[in-house]
Parts: structure tokens; C-alpha cells; sequence
């Protein structure tokens, strides 16, 4: 009598889910649970977006989309070709989930309510016939000639045909398959705000500037976007983008490094060299602190460089050195501020690092030395940029680790 296949899927995350859901469907005699260690499945699609849910990102070209990837890049392409930002989009409105764009791109479902996902997946699970098995964390992962045999966190034992990691960020995975032979990069956190330690710029909480370019001194890693002063420093998505790019640098330097900010980034240095030449000339009587020359500028930022570059509340423009003058040329094109620390943002805990992309193979997401051993989600080494990008990465991944395990009980 054939026996039906078993698949365990290790974490009831978003791509866990997923590829549940696509594994159960494929395969309709498959016994197919999920093992989740806490009480509560779907905690990320839970908060994310600030409990809206960030599904995806309306970019639909995919070598457009392989740029958000800090780590995974062009070696993705073929990942996304199989399942793209269209088949999500097209996936959630099948089971009844409407998505909407903002203008920054950003796709939430049309409800704003996370809920809605949350239900949708589980639904979907349900009715596929997944199984969930709450509190069952694994301890140890053990190959054995006809699959996998896993020891739970209660010191029971569980069999399957095939393994799929999708356990996200956790240590304890990766110590396991570490100790099974699998390559792991060591994780270091990704998307998160810089703390600049200079209190002048801290009275400027709340403000933000439409478009900057953020750069990190001594390398050639730059991004650019929204740039938001706190109460502590920098967020944003220009400064959360280059946490995501110099993830590694910045660990590394134990974040302490410098950032370069060019607030005029559609302007040469030698342009608002000579506007503020200019302006000295046509304005000379006048203060610099109610004379704005441009409109990128917020009148509090402006007043901050103007004391940044030396030149007092009082003085008339004709009296500003040139020294103050150039000085406020680099405030404003390659302003200097040091970065002492970091903190997480809101509710985005994304890491960088995980399996190595050499160790999988990225079309069905199988393990090149296990078979029988598939990975998603964050367990391998692929993170992005912030804007639901993470997100995708999770149904393409899952899909795809659904389709390679479809594919070894099809043959």
C-alpha cells in the first residue's frame, strides 16, 4: 500500500504558511503540519505595517526587484521568475484578498487590516488540510535513511519524508543545521535607525526632508529617499536602506561609523557654492536665517546648518567669511555626523545572514548536500530593503520550497 508522504514545516511564519498551503495543495494525500514553538502562528503578518501588512511592493519588473535585495541580489532572478509580485497579487485576489498600492509603493490589503492576511492563510492551511502543532520546538535535527527525524522541545520525536525550514531568525536553527553541515552565515540585524550623538540636532525631532542621499564614510555604499530626525538621530527610509547595505560594515565597526548627507542631491556642490555667493551679493543686508535659497530645506534644518557652518543668529550676509560660506556648501551637500548606536525599527525585525546561498538551490530552495531538506523565509541568507519586499520574499520562497518538495514525490 503506498504510504503518503509527510512534510513538517518548522515555523508558522508567512512563509512557513505558504508553503504549507502550496504543499498540502499539490500534494493532496501528503500529511502535511506545521510545528510552531509559541502559541500564536503569523506573528509578524500579525504587526507588520503597523497591523496593516505590508504584503508586497508594486514592482513588478524583476530585475527591478532583485535591487531591494542587499543580500541575495541577481541571484534571486530565477527565484522570483517562478513566483513574482504579480502571482502574489494575483494569489491573494483568488482567495478573496483585494490588494491596494500607495503612492510609495507599498501593497496593503484593501481592509488595512492585517487580519485579513492572518485569516486568509489560515483558511487556506485549514481547507488544504495542514496541521498545526503549537509549543513544538525543535532541538535537534537527526538525517536518518528514510528522511528526517526531529526532536521536540519535549524530548518527543517526529518522522518526516521532508523537512522544510522556515523558522526565520533563530539562532537555534541555524546552531542545528550548523551541526548537521549546513554553512552559516553569522546573522547581524539589518533595517534599523542610527542614534547621533549631538543634541542640537535632537531639537529637530519630527522633521523630515523629502529626498536626501546618505552615504558611508570610507565606502562606496549610498542610498537615498526620505530622511526623518528623532529624538535620537536618523530614520527613514534612506537611513534604513543603508543599515540594510552596510549591514555588515556597520557591525563590524560596532556602529560607530560616520554618515555623509547631501540634502541638495539634484545640485553640484559647486551650484550651491555659487547660489550662496550669489546670495551674498543680492542679500547682503540681509540675515542668512530669513533668506531660504531652497525649498528642499526646512527653515529649522537651514537655521541648524547655518550654526553648523558658523554663522550666528546676527549676522548680515555680507559679513559671512568665505571659510563659513564653504563650510556651508559641505553642510549641505556632505554634511559629516557620527553614527553611536542603533535601534530596531518599529516593528520590522529582519537580520542578515542565515544559510548560505551556495548550500541551496535557489529554484526549488532543496538543499545542494540534503535532499529532503528545503529552506525559506529568513532561515537562508536573503533580507531587503524596508517597503514589503521582505514579504515577497517569504511567498517566493515558500512557493518555491513547495514546488521542490511536489517535484521529489512526483518522480
Amino acid at each position: 500500500m503506498h504510504k503518503p508522504p509527510v512534510v513538517i514545516i518548522a515555523g508558522g511564519g508567512a512563509a512557513g504558511f505558504f508553503a504549507a498551503i502550496h504543499i498540502a495543495r499539490s500534494l493532496p494525500e501528503s500529511r502535511v503540519t506545521i510545528l510552531e514553538k509559541s502559541s500564536q502562528v503569523l506573528g509578524k503578518v500579525r504587526i507588520s505595517g503597523g497591523g496593516r501588512c505590508n504584503v508586497t511592493h508594486a514592482c513588478f519588473d524583476n530585475r527591478q526587484l532583485i535591487r531591494y535585495y542587499p543580500r541575495g541580489g541577481k541571484a534571486l532572478l530565477g527565484s522570483f521568475s517562478r513566483f513574482s509580485t504579480t502571482d502574489t497579487v494575483n494569489w491573494f485576489k483568488n482567495e478573496g484578498v483585494l490588494l491596494k498600492t500607495e503612492e510609495d509603493g507599498r501593497m496593503f490589503p484593501v481592509s488595512d487590516d492585517s487580519a485579513t492576511i492572518v485569516e486568509c492563510l489560515m483558511h487556506a492551511a485549514e481547507n488544504a488540510g495542514v496541521k498545526i502543532q503549537y509549543g513544538s520546538g525543535i532541538q535537534q535535527i537527526v538525517k536518518v535513511d528514510s528522511g528526517w527525524q526531529l526532536i521536540l522541545s519535549d524530548d518527543s520525536h517526529v518522522s518526516c519524508d521532508a523537512l522544510v525550514m522556515a523558522t526565520g531568525s533563530s539562532n537555534q536553527c541555524w546552531n542545528m543545521l550548523a551541526q548537521l553541515g549546513v554553512e552559516i552565515i553569522k546573522p547581524v540585524p539589518s533595517l534599523f535607525t542610527f542614534h547621533i550623538p549631538e543634541k542640537k540636532l535632537h531639537a529637530l525631532s519630527g522633521l523630515s526632508i523629502a529626498n536626501v542621499t546618505m552615504k558611508l564614510e570610507g565606502t562606496k555604499i549610498q542610498t537615498d529617499g526620505p530622511l526623518l530626525v528623532t529624538h535620537f538621530g536618523f530614520s527613514g527610509p534612506a537611513t534604513l536602506k543603508l543599515s540594510a547595505w552596510a549591514a555588515r560594515e556597520l557591525a563590524a565597526s560596532d556602529y560607530k561609523a560616520a554618515v555623509l548627507i547631501n540634502f541638495l542631491p539634484e545640485l553640484k556642490a559647486s551650484a550651491v557654492n555659487a547660489l550662496l555667493l550669489d546670495a551674498r551679493m543680492e542679500h547682503n543686508r540681509k540675515l542668512p536665517r530669513n533668506t531660504f535659497l531652497f525649498e528642499e530645506i526646512p527653515r529649522r534644518l537651514w537655521e541648524f546648518l547655518l550654526q553648523r557652518s558658523g554663522i550666528s543668529d546676527n549676522l548680515n550676509w555680507a559679513d559671512v567669511p568665505n571659510r563659513c560660506l564653504n563650510k556651508l556648501t559641505e553642510e549641505l551637500t556632505n554634511g559629516k555626523y557620527s553614527v553611536d548606536g542603533k535601534s530596531t525599527f518599529k516593528d520590522e525585525f529582519v537580520t542578515c545572514g542565515g544559510v548560505e546561498l551556495n548550500e541551496v538551490d535557489l529554484r526549488t530552495m532543496q538543499s545542494k548536500k540534503f535532499p529532503g531538506l528545503f529552506f525559506c523565509g529568513e532561515t537562508v541568507n536573503v533580507d531587503a530593503v524596508t517597503g514589503g519586499f521582505n514579504f515577497q520574499w517569504a511567498w517566493t520562497s515558500g512557493f518555491n520550497a513547495a514546488s521542490g518538495v511536489e517535484a521529489i514525490f512526483n518522480t
